[in-house]
């Protein structure tokens, strides 16, 4: 299930009512510990934390006319879930999340190769999230994607 939405503001209104408070709780802390140089916006069909063409003129290598991407928060069928092209292409920092992920939830992590799936609305780490997004400034990601991804 994809919530439509054109804008962030139009996609958060989508969210079904009982996810909005913590959907929102998760947005804000993504924002106040966004790295500088990166926006908010519309990306995939769900709300994106990019390297805009501005600081990265280059873009994506699948797409270079798209940004730089970086996270993704997304509210999903049976879950909300939380993008981060970092832990993916990191591996002491995904060691760290999963480190810390286990010390501060009871429930066991429901983790892809960047995603995590938030099953129970009750048990997500909101200051975890916010951590993790000061780990890497802007230019750290771009050296790690054109190290590890860019051809």
């Amino acid at each position: 299930m994809q919530v439509p939405g054109n804008t962030v503001d139009e996609y958060i209104s989508n969210i079904p009512e009982e996810r909005q408070s913590v959907f929102s709780q998760l947005r804000n802390v993504i924002l106040t510990n966004l790295p500088k140089g990166m926006a908010e916006q519309m990306s995939y069909g769900m709300i994106g934390y990019v390297v805009p063409k501005t600081v990265y003129p280059a873009g994506y290598h699948c797409n270079t006319d798209l940004p730089l991407p970086f996270a993704n928060l997304a509210s999903q069928k049976n879950n909300i879930s939380f993008y981060h092209m970092g832990i993916y292409a990191n591996e002491e920092l995904m060691a760290w999340f999963i480190e810390e992920y286990t010390k501060r939830c009871t429930y066991k992590l429901d983790m892809g190769k960047s995603c995590v799936r938030f099953k129970r609305i009750a048990d997500i780490p909101v200051d975890l999230i916010g951590e993790l997004m000061t780990k890497m400034s802007t230019q750290d990601w771009i050296d790690l994607y054109e190290e590890k991804f860019k051809k």
